[in-house]
């Protein structure tokens, strides 16, 4: 057996939402949870909110990019941009090139993500897309004439999946431009 992100056992499924904790709603703040939180002081908030920030280093990255003025999108950008250069260039070694390479794209495919849920900002996904496709088309395009197809076929699915966030999340004058 396995376990998932939570710590769940999976018994030999490879299917990413066969855990039972993947199939769980996200909890909704009741009524009486919302004025328990009011009553709280703003010490026990404080110590709360930092317990919890603690714990979830997405949640401290949300926190961050929401109530300190000097993280801004620009910064998040750079920050993701450059863990992807460096999926790529420690990644993206050894005998089976093509199969690391598969793997630091599905890990920057994550980074991405994990950047549009700390800014809930559909352009800097966007961006980061074609940063991406960017490095790999300036450094691994003979990658694309291998036998095995996962790097190629992996990255002609980011590149269809970046048009189509271009043409449902912007408007018509920045078609032109992406």
């Amino acid at each position: 057996f396995s376990r998932c992100n939570r710590g769940c056992r999976i018994f030999g499924v490879s299917v990413p939402f066969a855990c039972p904790c993947s199939l769980l709603p996200m909890p909704v703040p009741s009524a009486e949870f919302k004025r328990a939180l009011k009553r709280l002081s703003d010490k026990e908030k404080e110590a709360l909110l930092l317990r919890a920030a603690r714990r979830d280093a997405e949640l401290y990255d949300t926190l961050c990019f929401e109530l300190l003025p000097d993280v801004s999108v620009e910064t998040v950008f750079e920050q993701a941009s450059d863990q992807i250069h460096e999926l790529f260039a420690v990644g993206a070694t050894g005998r089976l090139l093509n199969r690391s390479l598969t793997k630091a794209l599905q890990k920057a495919t994550k980074e991405v993500a994990r950047a549009r849920r700390i800014t809930k900002d559909k352009r800097l996904e966007i961006d980061l897309n074609l940063y991406t496709l960017r490095h790999i088309f300036d450094n691994y395009t003979g990658q694309f004439e291998s036998v095995y197809a996962g790097f190629y076929t992996s990255t002609a699915r980011l590149a269809a999946r970046t048009a189509q966030l271009v043409l449902q999340n912007l408007h018509e004058d920045l078609w032109l431009e992406y």
